[in-house]
């Protein structure tokens, strides 16, 4: 037991000072981010709106994400990470605060765009902020530590979430989510001054541009393209999945939350030793991510075997499998494919993969769901999985031969 022990806090060793605080941010932030896997619950319930409605809400909400991110990537690379980050997080706790106060269909479709185009402008920024704080060789492992605080947060969200939908209402959501996410920003202000960047020569303004930008890189373009699939098939678990736990297996929003943290749990548990794990081994970015998108259609694929409620614990480990497996690997390989002076372009792009997900994954499946009902709609996502599975390992041996191109 000892020696298992040391070797998980082994995984945690040699990251910076820097990594660990951000880290420490990130979790305040995303433990007051409640609001979002419940927000379908929210809408239909408390605002009685239809399912196609929600899934034209939760597509604004896309499309605010990707707006939000492609702004947020050409601003860090223009005036630096940490005014992104913080303006983004201090922006996105005043909007939570105040979406609350809608109640109209298109109103709130207009909140929810600008309430996701502020927040997620962070993204990239995060992503490129893990890069220039990790020290050689700890990218990967620095990302899962921020993926770790971001799924402890997540975890705990949640889980307290429900237990105050339970005990209280959802509008206490708003008021917690923007709170934390201002207390989140203050964090940022307090603990990673610029003053301090410029010491360290973090805080750079990069003139010289190396390489093609991200949208005339083919290959990835290709990358690109797999993980807005891959994406589209996993923001599933916070839209249509809650539904199908309450309207098909008539879970109360407190037991959803405790499913919910079942995988931010394991991922804070595990994702570490799994990732130095397979860091050790030098698996490959790229065969990785198809793990990941593999464990991600396993899990739809059980959910139809049986009606039993315990298949819904059974298929949330194996997409926390795949989360944990596919999501590091495919930051750091984003990270990798970029040339100097454009990693906040290619990691803008990159995090725009999520936006269009969630433009396209909440309101897709919301239809399905309402047209052919849960079975078919699973049975869709297993079948388009492992087709995305067979273009990733064709994405491995393109990058196998340009890199051969390069020797």
């Amino acid at each position: 037991m000892k020696k298992i022990y040391t070797n998980y806090l082994a995984n945690f060793r040699g990251l910076s000072r820097e990594i660990w605080l951000l880290s420490l941010v990130t979790f305040i932030n995303r433990a007051g981010a409640m609001v979002i896997p419940f927000l379908s619950l929210y809408l239909i319930n408390v605002e009685g709106f239809t399912l196609p409605q929600v899934g034209w809400i939760m597509s604004c909400f896309g499309l605010g994400s990707l707006v939000g991110t492609y702004i947020g990537g050409r601003l860090t690379d223009s005036i630096g990470f940490y005014k992104v980050i913080l303006a983004s997080l201090f922006m996105g706790g005043i909007g939570f605060i105040l979406l609350q106060l809608i109640s109209s269909f298109h109103a709130f479709c207009i909140g929810v765009f600008l309430l996701t185009l502020m927040a997620d402008a962070g993204r990239p920024a995060i992503f490129v902020a893990a890069d220039a704080y990790s020290k050689p060789g700890n990218i990967t492992r620095g990302i899962a530590l921020i993926r770790l605080a971001i799924n402890l947060g997540f975890s705990i969200g949640p889980l307290i979430g429900g237990l105050i939908i339970a005990n209280i209402n959802y509008t206490s959501l708003f008021w917690i989510d923007g709170i934390t996410c201002t207390i989140a920003s203050l964090g940022v202000f307090i603990l990673l001054k610029p003053k301090k960047l410029k010491e360290r020569n973090f805080e750079k303004i990069v003139v010289i541009k190396q390489g093609l930008p991200p949208y005339l890189n083919k290959l990835f373009v290709v990358f690109f393209l797999i993980m807005v699939a891959y994406s589209l098939a996993f923001v599933q678990y916070f839209s249509v999945m809650p539904l199908y736990y309450e309207k098909v297996h008539f879970l109360s929003e407190d037991v959803i939350g405790w499913l919910m943290f079942i995988n931010g749990a394991t991922i804070v548990i595990f994702e570490m030793p799994l990732i130095g794990w397979l860091d050790r081994k030098k698996v490959s970015k790229t065969m990785a991510t198809f793990w990941g998108i593999f464990f991600l259609g396993l899990s739809f694929l059980v959910l139809n075997l049986t009606n039993w409620s315990g298949i819904l614990i059974i298929a949330m480990l194996l997409m926390t499998l795949g989360e944990m497996i596919g999501f590091p690997f495919s930051n750091a390989l984003a990270l990798e494919m970029a040339p100097k002076g454009r990693k906040g372009s290619y990691m803008g792009l990159y995090s725009m993969s999520f936006s269009f997900a969630h433009l396209i994954g909440h309101n897709g499946g919301m239809n399905m769901v309402n047209n052919f009902g849960y079975f078919n709609t699973w049975t869709v996502f297993t079948i388009f999985l492992l087709l995305l599975g067979g273009a990733t390992i064709w994405l491995y041996f393109l990058l196998k031969k340009a890199e051969l191109k390069n020797v």
